[in-house]
């Protein structure tokens, strides 16, 4: 397949929100080719810059990524997709305020799908499994439409950190207790009673 003809294909999914494929994704795309010219393909838009590995199996197409800080989430999302996944661990409590220590460069999940821990040239991703039900992952997480991955409530990364044996430690649990309460208070509008 000629560079130009990938390129359009790339720009087309691009336009859909679709920026990090894998490589069955990408045999999908260039299905024209012949298996073999596939992989000389997707070779030389790697090459060229057109396509960056992310981690096994995985590649970006940069120019359709969003510049939006959740590479990592996205990437994280591709290597377990049909799994449920969602931030959680030190990553969740971190961005909940819970944890001073902002964890650079390492986003903690919980997936339904397997543990493994991936390095990529935007940072480190490690899965943790969970066997919660999935009305349990979706009642317990927050959605928010602009990110890829659900994250867990505060209360639910706290309760997962202590289950998978990891270091309690570097949680400031007042702190963790006064997110918790005023989340609740905001939620069902209970009044402070300070």
């Amino acid at each position: 397949m000629h560079q130009t003809t990938a390129l359009k294909i790339l720009n087309a999914q691009a336009r859909q929100d679709r920026a990090i494929f894998t490589r069955r994704d990408l045999d999908g795309l260039f299905r024209a080719d012949r298996p073999k010219a596939r992989g000389a393909s997707i070779a030389r838009l790697v090459d060229a810059g057109w396509l960056q590995p992310a981690a096994r199996g995985v590649y970006l197409y940069p120019p359709g990524l969003p510049r939006d800080g959740y590479t990592l989430e996205r990437i994280a999302r591709t290597l377990r997709r049909g799994e449920y996944s969602y931030v959680s661990l030190e990553s969740a409590l971190s961005e909940w305020g819970a944890i001073s220590q902002i964890p650079l460069g390492r986003l903690t999940v919980m997936t339904t799908g397997r543990k493994g821990t991936f390095r990529t040239e935007w940072g480190t991703i490690e899965f943790t499994h969970t066997a919660r039900p999935i009305e349990d992952i979706l009642n317990h997480t927050v959605h928010d439409e602009r990110r890829p991955l659900r994250i867990a409530m505060p209360e639910t990364a706290w309760r997962d950190l202590k289950r998978v044996g990891r270091n309690t430690e570097m949680v400031d649990q007042e702190e963790l207790a006064d997110i918790i309460r005023d989340r609740e208070e905001a939620l069902h509008g209970t009044p402070t009673t300070d």
